[in-house]
């Protein structure tokens, strides 16, 4: 099940408030799992902590239950995991829980349905952070975590041909193709 909550100002401790004046706009809350260029570091994560419109939490590290094959591919270098558990690697990423219009946000920035699909996978979790738990999200008794991820079904044949990687990061990875930016549209 996808770890969702809804957050009453009353259920908030003062003391939590204080801190975090902003907590009542956060509303309905998912998990989502990020690999690619949306984590700490990369040229998109700007996108994950922009709280002019949406809300999102850093909440730690994972490392998806099942292996996937992880692949950069495409004219931009986008990383791209596919679809196709079972195979690959077990692939290194972030956990954030993020409100509805950040969600939706990442679906259309991911381009869901059509490029990208969400999909909820297990995630074993690697480092917390306390607030998250504050926030009344954490790994179950096991260290799994429900989280949804972006991947693809539909891709080139030939990508599979491609190297896979059980994490992105083309900035301090050599082995990795540089992310090409796009051009502002």
């Amino acid at each position: 099940m996808i770890s969702k909550l809804l957050l009453s100002p009353a259920l908030v401790p003062d003391y939590f408030k204080m801190l975090q004046p902003s907590l009542p706009e956060f509303c309905k809350m998912s998990t989502v799992f990020v690999y690619g260029t949306l984590k700490k570091g990369q040229p998109n994560h700007h996108h994950m902590m922009d709280e002019t419109k949406r809300k999102g939490v850093y909440c730690g590290t994972g490392r998806t239950n099942q292996k996937y094959p992880l692949v950069i591919a495409g004219k931009y270098n986008i990383p791209f995991l596919l679809n196709l558990p079972g195979t690959g690697h077990e692939i290194d990423g972030e956990i954030y829980l993020v409100d509805d219009q950040l969600l939706q946000f990442l679906d259309e920035f991911e381009g869901c349905p059509e490029v990208y699909q969400r999909r909820p996978v297990e995630v074993h979790v690697l480092e917390w952070e306390e607030k998250a738990s504050t926030l009344g999200v954490k790994p179950d008794v096991g260290g799994m975590l429900t989280c949804f991820l972006y991947n693809a079904t539909t891709y080139e044949q030939d990508w599979l041909k491609l190297p896979y990687y059980n994490n992105y990061d083309p900035f301090r990875n050599h082995d990795q193709p540089k992310y090409v930016l796009r051009e502002a549209r």
